[in-house]
């Protein structure tokens, strides 16, 4: 079965530097049929203004994965570390026991673009660790790579659990094909442009649930450099 989580009927945060759009249940957004996809918990599409500051945050118990599309991110840690992320850049926090962090836009003029994805973690109370890596465009153009994964294979960053999350670049009339996993779930999101999906067509903030289906995703491209990821998820019931 597939079935579209439109860009329209995900939740919104609005402030006067930060805009958010929730697919799933987050923060003030309560949607009690939209509370998750078996681990994944939080899929939050973010802009920040230019010098838009979030404030700090503790999280634990979560493995946090930032995927920035645009601009740049500026982390400041508790412990006084600070890291700064740029297009192409994915950062994994296996946040554990707890990790406090703020976050804001560097920049003065421009907006800072990311997808900030929650997924839950095989055990509680680890100790915290921190991942980078560059995943340039054209190592994702007009191919399906691995950036995050329960095992760490194929150069992906490490999350604690049985999770898998693909990404691609695909310019336009290009096809791509992903082949579903037996006895899993599939969520995919499209994080910019435009593609077509078993003849539906998905833009920009559209999502996808894939579930009891077999067989090849046949995936085309419809804008140049349309940016989507696709989830390997644990069959549960959520």
């Amino acid at each position: 079965m597939y079935k579209l989580r439109a860009r329209e009927e995900r939740g919104k945060t609005v402030t006067d530097f930060f805009k958010s759009a929730h697919s799933f249940s987050f923060a003030q957004y309560f949607d009690p049929f939209n509370m998750g996809f078996s681990d994944l918990r939080v899929i939050n599409d973010d802009i920040i203004a230019p010098s838009g500051n979030l404030g700090e945050q503790t999280i634990a118990n979560m493995e946090i994965i930032t995927i920035i599309l645009d601009g740049a991110l500026q982390y400041k840690f508790s412990n006084e570390k600070t890291q700064l992320l740029t297009e192409g850049q994915i950062q994994v926090i296996n946040t554990g026991s707890g990790v406090t962090f703020n976050r804001f836009n560097p920049s003065p003029v421009n907006n800072t673009h990311l997808l900030q994805i929650w997924i839950l973690p095989s055990k509680k109370n680890y100790a915290p660790s921190f991942q980078t890596k560059n995943f340039p465009r054209e190592r994702l153009l007009n191919r399906i790579r691995m950036i995050v994964s329960g095992s760490g294979g194929d150069g992906s960053l490490k999350i604690r659990q049985d999770a898998e999350i693909f990404q691609s670049v695909l310019e336009a009339d290009k096809t791509v094909y992903f082949s579903i996993p037996e006895n899993r779930k599939l969520w995919l999101q499209v994080a910019k442009g435009a593609i077509e999906v078993n003849s539906n067509i998905l833009e920009s903030g559209d999502g996808m649930s894939i579930v009891n289906e077999t067989g090849e995703i046949e995936i085309n491209g419809v804008e140049a450099d349309s940016n989507f990821l696709i989830f390997n998820l644990r069959n549960l019931t959520i």
